[in-house]
C-alpha cells in the first residue's frame, strides 16, 4: 500500500467526527442523511471487532438500509432530511403506532441505542494503556447502554463473547490498521467524542420532548 493511502476496509475516526459534525442543523436537529453516513464508519467499527458485536452489527445495518430508503424515497417532500421533521412528520400523521408500519422513528431509536454504546467505549478505550484488555471497558459500556434493551440470552451472548476481546494496542491495529493510522485515531477521538456527545444529545433531547423512548 502506498505512503499515506488509508486502507478502505479499515475503521476511520475523521469520517465520523466530520459527518456528525456537517449533521448538526440549527440550534436542536440532526441531518438524518449525514447521521447515517457517520453510523456507517461507525458499524464498520462494530464488524472490525469481530463476533463479539456481529448480531449488533448487523442489526444496526438493517435498520440504517431502511432509514436510508425513507429519507430516498422522500427527497421531494424532505419529510425525512432532519431528525426533528421526521419526528413530526410521523406524529401528526399518526405513523407512530400504525399498525404494520415500521416507523423511521421507531428505526432511529435503535440505532440511537447503539451509539450510547459505542461512543462510551470509545470514550474508555482512549483511557486505557496499550497493554490493557479491552474487556472491562466493553462489559461496563455494554451493561450501562444496550444490555438495558437486550433479552437475557442476547446478555449472556454478549458478554460470554466479551471474553474473547484482545488488549487496547491489538484491538486498535484489528480496527485502524497501521501505526500511523491508530495514531491519527487516537488524536482525533476527543473532538470525535465532543461532536457525537452534541448528536447523541439532540436526538435524547427530541425523543424526550415527544416522549418516544418507550416506542415498541
Amino acid at each position: 500500500m502506498a505512503q499515506n493511502q488509508r486502507d478502505p476496509e479499515k475503521f476511520d475516526i475523521k469520517v465520523v467526527h466530520d459527518k456528525f459534525e456537517a449533521s448538526l442543523q440549527e440550534d436542536d436537529d440532526v441531518d438524518l442523511e449525514l447521521y447515517l453516513e457517520s453510523f456507517e464508519e461507525l458499524n464498520k467499527f462494530f464488524n472490525l471487532m469481530g463476533t463479539v458485536f456481529g448480531f449488533v452489527s448487523k442489526d444496526l445495518r438493517q435498520k440504517m438500509d431502511y432509514l436510508n430508503n425513507l429519507v430516498i424515497d422522500n427527497d421531494t417532500n424532505q419529510q425525512y432530511k432532519t431528525v426533528k421533521r421526521m419526528i413530526e412528520h410521523e406524529k401528526e400523521n399518526e405513523l407512530l403506532h400504525k399498525k404494520g408500519y415500521i416507523s423511521g422513528s421507531r428505526t432511529l431509536l435503535r440505532i440511537h441505542r447503539g451509539l450510547d454504546f459505542i461512543q462510551l467505549f470509545l470514550k474508555k478505550i482512549g483511557d486505557l494503556e496499550n497493554h490493557e484488555s479491552t474487556v472491562v471497558a466493553c462489559r461496563d459500556a455494554y451493561e450501562q447502554t444496550l444490555a438495558k434493551h437486550h433479552s437475557f440470552l442476547v446478555k449472556n451472548g454478549a458478554k460470554v463473547a466479551m471474553y474473547t476481546l484482545p488488549t487496547r494496542e491489538q484491538l486498535l491495529k484489528k480496527v485502524c490498521g497501521e501505526e500511523q493510522e491508530i495514531q491519527r485515531a487516537l488524536t482525533l477521538l476527543p473532538k470525535t467524542l465532543t461532536a457525537t456527545t452534541v448528536v447523541f444529545t439532540r436526538i435524547e433531547t427530541l425523543y424526550t420532548l415527544h416522549d418516544l423512548h418507550n416506542l415498541p
